[in-house]
């Protein structure tokens, strides 16, 4: 029993040496945004239409995307949801809301819960923007899930802020992202 133990420690050190592959699943993967005005906050959501990250948990090298269909945006209110595609986020123009991390700051626990800054380009609205996220991640043998949490200053970035006359909206939008799927090693 000791053995075999041995030679499962050996291959787990052995495969979290290498490269990995974290695939999102749709289903369990999404982006909640809340913006807030003077009188309530206004929640949405947004759908994911793919993601894939390769990740060295040596070097902490990470590669691939994670990308949320734009035109998905709701809120539960039409005529809202309307503004915010025309006017906001022109949807039709910029389909597509993703964000390409490059490095993860922190130790990867191969197994349990790990706090990590992921650093990389955040894209929306056709532009790209350096950002510094804070994820919690969870690795287990074979799937993975993760959550964070960031501000994103939309009107700083170029986007219209919504607000009119007695309604006033901040000029950023929380985003609440959770993501999780399968984990493997990845192909030589």
């Amino acid at each position: 029993m000791a053995a075999v133990c041995l030679l499962w420690a050996n291959l787990a050190t052995a495969v979290w040496a290498q490269q990995i592959v974290l695939r999102c699943d749709p289903a369990r993967t999404g982006a909640d945004f809340t913006l807030g005005d003077v009188l309530h906050q206004v929640k949405g959501a947004f759908d994911l239409k793919r993601g894939e990250f390769h990740f060295d948990p040596v070097s902490g090298k990470v590669g691939g995307e994670i990308v949320f269909d734009a035109t998905s945006g709701r809120s539960g209110n039409r005529g809202r949801d309307r503004k915010m595609h025309k006017d906001v986020l022109e949807s039709a123009h910029f389909p597509e809301i993703g964000f390409r991390p490059d490095r993860v700051d922190g130790k990867v626990s191969p197994d349990g819960t790990s706090r990590v800054q992921v650093h990389g380009m955040f894209a929306i609205h056709g532009a790209e923007h350096e950002i510094t996220v804070p994820v919690e991640v969870k690795l287990e043998t074979d799937h993975w899930s993760a959550s964070a949490h960031f501000p994103v200053p939309y009107a700083k970035w170029g986007m219209k802020n919504p607000s009119v006359l007695f309604l006033r909206v901040g000029d950023s939008v929380d985003i609440e992202l959770h993501a999780a799927g399968s984990l493997a090693p990845a192909l030589p």
